[in-house]
């Protein structure tokens, strides 16, 4: 078998000593104190009581405690026509928090909305969502953080009073201009952008746009070179050569949903077209993107400037000397594949931009690969903007500060001047739904609604349009934004009309198809998008006269000496605007596999030289401390920090978790940008231990990662797969052959689309009541996923080929756990599935022991309603957000992955009823419906025609470890990396 993959850096032959972290696997309590604990605890479960009675004691002992909980049902009085119990609703809507967008559709159970999933009407998304849109229904529970009424002075008011002092307040600010400013995030609803125009007008207001991710330099290169201050429409399905500098595209870059699903277009080779993009990355730290890059190349922040000058003058055909080969190389092959390349910047930083731009223009690849007739409209803040609100509040010229959907106290990068600045303001309202660093410092709190409580509109991109309704009544005593400054005009604050008006004045307008308003509002409510049919595209001129001067810019720059920082969103938490948020606190980084912290990752080379080890903390500047991670194929000299930790007043779950690395920010040439040089590093001698997850399980010497290249495919499309016909054709088995009679269901995943993203996993644990833990227990190997994304290297250290690979149960047709089960609590279905029947299953673990794959997991604790796990499932608000159609497992038993058998089984009724056979595709487990990049199959192998049955028939497909004969009902595509030279 292969032995050239490796998980983590402990596990490479020629690995660093980075021990730190050891994990403790001896439960805190003994057998006998746990058994005494259950012994007074009321009141005692069967489980227990089986337990009890395998020590010997005897069943009187706990026959007192036996009693049955009361439960109360009250039925409507006038059932709503539209709620059928036991059925779920489904409500079209979109997901924005000012940073990222997604079109929506809200599963709703009598009344509560339980799960999101991706808007398949949506030309945006296409079905597909991220970790963060999946698990943004659980800020809609968040009892602990949520405001529940306005709130003066730190005392709870009632709105009368909130409105009364704030128009009041407002009456005495109007008359002195720009000294009331409204400080926002990124405005894309077309009527709140309306009702701000007007707010502004009556009370003479300045409005100030602020993202704490900024993208400022390309707006206004845009605007510069293009006379268009947007974000331009990326074709990622259109290109064949892809060249990312710095942009985490497919990871956090600004739509990494849809520019996933179309990067997944372009990578899916078959023997009749055997075609694929090429993908090259340049990037400090390894990325998402860099993961699933054909080639990486890791340099400095402050190195990429004069890389992307010298990749431009060779495009140029600038003899210039000195062009080192492989940039030579890098420009010849964008020369050749031309008005099909595409070239991204993520750097925040205006003559990179500029440059690009030019680079882009050079290969004509605007009106092909990048579209500007249709621009993003997704961010929109100028940062030179906040900065000068920052310095006008600090001089005294700002009375009134009204912020909402930003947390500066936070993320600005000069936040101690933002604070001063705002204890010289005399008025200031915050709209914060949930508790933050600014709202906590503002006079007046006006709670906004959830999103799924809330009335709105989209327009993500300039002909898209989305509409969103709320799912549920709202939960406490909030009122949206957009009420509030309809209130303080003297308006009706009634945003659903409001908006209904807007559309039929400006959008309506624009279709065809429809003879009457109410018919077009109703279809676009019901598909929650409208996409206006674009007549002409028109891609303007390049204006050169900026890019000389950008280029002399670029060629200024020197590599700096010391360490570098770079700042980067993670998969998980992003910006930081959902830390609170346990789900995604314990979702493993995709790269690093370290969940519930922050890090500053650092190559293996440099770790060496500098005497680190994984955990290690060091002191970076005067007084910001962090623990080192080793992390392969990070550039040597360099730290790599996640932002978005480092809270201090969002919540329970929050508050405390890893260091604030905005302050490392710098503005620079008037952007704000993610990096910080010249920095001195230092030990402190204390050690940090993380909650790593990658080495849970290791692979004994066994490679279950295959992988080839596009030349070899060519050649063999079961390249890199030879042993799969070996092990299909050689076996011995004591198993008899089992027909599936009707149904076998099974699941087909590409590792090629596969991205590592990880939504499924946030999905799966939304879907199937996934229990949240806790880095203690994480620590443990007790985390709870039912789907883990293995990461893999080759032997390379310091810059590594990585392979994402995603694991869940196997579903094996001989599955090692059914025989070993001492009563039969696993077992298999007539159609496939490997089940649990939870109720009989007591906890021996044997099938746990027995599965090679590792995919099973075990309740060591009562995770629900209890105080020592206060995360969603201890509050009866928090519990609210699970599925009734799931089981909230016990303790002492055994869970995993059930294929989601809980759609299976509602599809298969709604065939029935409707009294018609299954359709291909129509069951979608969660994590297969969530999927940006559509990288999960399922489907009926008993079908020959269906998806699953082809792919299987594929010669890339292989099964995990085929050499012990389970026969799993998981393929797996072969990785084919595309190294050739276009």
């Amino acid at each position: 078998m292969e032995k050239n993959y490796h998980q983590s850096i402990e596990e490479h032959p020629i690995a660093l000593e980075a021990n730190g972290g050891a994990k403790d696997l001896v439960p805190e309590k003994s057998l006998l104190e746990m058994l005494d604990e259950e012994l007074t605890q009321k009141p005692a479960s069967r489980r227990n009581f089986l337990k009890f009675c395998g020590f010997g004691i005897t069943a009187a002992v706990i026959t007192s405690s036996c009693e049955n909980p009361l439960q109360k049902a009250i039925p409507f009085l006038n059932k709503p026509e539209e709620i059928t119990p036991g059925l779920a609703n489904h409500y079209a809507s979109f997901f924005f928090d000012g940073n990222d967008y997604c079109s929506i559709v809200a599963k709703v159970r009598d009344g509560r909305p339980i799960k999101i999933e991706g808007n398949e009407l949506s030309a945006f998304s296409k079905g597909g969502t991220s970790a963060r849109v999946q698990a943004s229904v659980l800020g809609l529970y968040d009892d602990g953080s949520r405001y529940k009424s306005p709130i003066i002075d730190g005392k709870e008011m009632s709105w009368f009073d909130m409105d009364k002092q704030i128009t009041d307040a407002l009456g005495k600010l109007k008359s002195d201009q720009g000294s009331l400013v409204l400080l926002t995030s990124s405005i894309i609803s077309p009527s709140t952008r309306q009702v701000i125009e007007e707010f502004s007008t009556k009370f003479n207001t300045r409005h100030v746009i602020y993202d704490a991710v900024s993208v400022s330099a390309m707006l206004q290169a845009n605007k510069e070179t293009f006379g268009i201050q947007a974000l331009p429409e990326y074709r990622f399905d259109r290109a064949e050569l892809i060249l990312s500098i710095g942009a985490d595209f497919l990871g956090t870059w600004l739509a990494p949903v849809e520019y996933a699903r179309q990067f997944a277009e372009t990578r899916r080779p078959d023997e009749d077209n055997p075609q694929m993009s090429q993908l090259i990355t340049v990037e400090t730290g390894l990325s998402i993107t860099g993961s699933n890059a054909d080639q990486r190349i890791p340099l400095k922040p402050s190195a990429m400037r004069n890389w992307i000058m010298l990749i431009y003058k060779a495009i140029s055909g600038d003899n210039v000397s000195g062009i080192p080969q492989n940039i030579r190389q890098i420009a010849s092959k964008l020369l050749k594949a031309k008005s099909k390349a595409l070239v991204v910047c993520g750097l925040n930083d205006l003559s990179c931009q500029l440059v690009v731009n030019a680079i882009n223009q050079l290969l004509d690849s605007y009106g092909n690969t990048i579209n500007l007739t249709d621009a993003m409209l997704t961010r929109q803040a100028i940062d030179e903007n906040m900065v000068k609100l920052v310095n006008d509040m600090n001089n005294g010229l700002v009375a009134g500060l009204l912020v909402f959907q930003v947390n500066p106290v936070y993320d600005y990068f000069d936040s101690a001047r933002f604070i001063t600045g705002l204890a010289k303001v005399k008025m200031s309202v915050s709209f914060a739904t949930a508790s933050d660093e600014t709202s906590k410092k503002a006079k007046f709190i006006c709670p906004d609604n959830h999103y799924l409580e809330s009335w709105n509109d989209a327009q993500p991109k300039k002909h898209l349009y989305s509409l969103g309704q709320p799912t549920i009544t709202k939960i406490y005593d909030t009122r949206q934004f957009q009420e509030s400054l309809l209130k303080w005009m003297g308006q009706e604050p009634d945003f659903y009309s409001y908006i209904r008006k807007y559309w039929e004045k400006n959008i309506f307008p624009m279709q065809s198809a429809y003879l009457l308003f109410n018919t077009f509002w109703n279809n676009a409510l019901q598909n929650g998008v409208f996409e206006p049919v674009i007549i002409a595209a028109t891609h303007p001129k390049i204006n050169v006269e900026a890019i000389p001067e950008a280029l002399t810019n670029l060629s200024s720059y020197k590599v700096a000496d010391g360490i570098e920082v770079s700042l980067y969103e993670s998969i998980a938490l992003g910006s930081g605007r959902q830390a609170n948020n346990p789900w995604l606190q314990e979702l493993p980084d995709p790269i690093a596999k370290v969940c519930w912290d922050n890090f500053a990752a650092i190559s293996p080379k440099f770790a060496a030289e500098q005497s680190l080890k994984n955990g290690d903390v060091i002191n970076l500047g005067n007084s910001f401390s962090i623990p080192v991670l080793i992390q392969p194929g990070q550039a040597y000299g360099t730290l790599s920090i996640a932002v978005g930790y480092g809270r201090t007043n969002t919540g329970k779950v929050a508050n405390g978790i890893g260091r604030n690395a905005y302050p490392f920010a710098m503005l620079r040439n008037g952007t704000i940008q993610f990096e910080a040089s010249g920095l001195k590093m230092s030990k402190t001698g204390e050690l940090h231990k993380f909650a790593l997850t990658q080495t849970h399980h290791s692979m004994e010497g066994r490679a279950i990662v295959r992988k080839t290249n596009l030349d070899e495919y060519r050649k063999n499309p079961a390249a890199g797969n030879e042993l799969h016909g070996k092990f299909e054709k050689e076996h011995l088995t004591l198993y008899k052959e089992f027909p599936f009679i009707g149904h076998h269901w099974a699941m087909a995943i590409d590792l090629n689309t596969c991205t590592g993203c990880s939504t499924c996993v946030i999905a799966c644990q939304a879907e199937n009541n996934v229990a949240v833990i806790g880095k203690e227990e994480v620590m443990k190997t007790r985390i709870m996923h039912w789907i883990r994304i293995d990461r893999y290297y080759t032997e390379e250290t310091e810059n590594p080929t990585a392979f994402h690979q995603p694991v869940m149960c196997q579903h094996c047709d001989n599955a090692p756990c059914e025989n070993v089960c001492p009563v039969s609590a696993t077992n298999h279905s007539s159609e496939g599935l490997n089940q649990m029947a939870y109720n009989r299953c007591i906890g021996t673990k044997y099938c746990i022991n027995n599965c090679p794959y590792k995919v099973r997991r075990f309740n060591w604790f009562k995770y629900a309603k209890n105080e020592k796990f206060d995360y969603n499932m201890n509050s009866d608000l928090g519990r609210m957000v699970l599925n009734p159609d799931v089981t909230v497992r016990e303790r002492g038993v055994v869970e995993k992955c059930s294929f989601c058998v809980q759609r299976i089984q509602e599809k298969k009724l709604q065939a029935k009823f409707e009294n018609r056979p299954l359709r291909d595709g129509e069951i979608m487990p969660a994590c297969a419906q969530a999927c940006p990049s559509k990288a999960i199959i399922f489907g009926d192998l008993n079908d020959p025609e269906s998806h699953v049955s082809k792919l299987y028939k594929n010669k890339r497909n292989y099964h995990l470890l085929e050499e012990i004969h389970t026969l799993p009902s998981v393929g797996y595509l072969t990785k084919v990396r595309n190294n050739e030279e276009i």
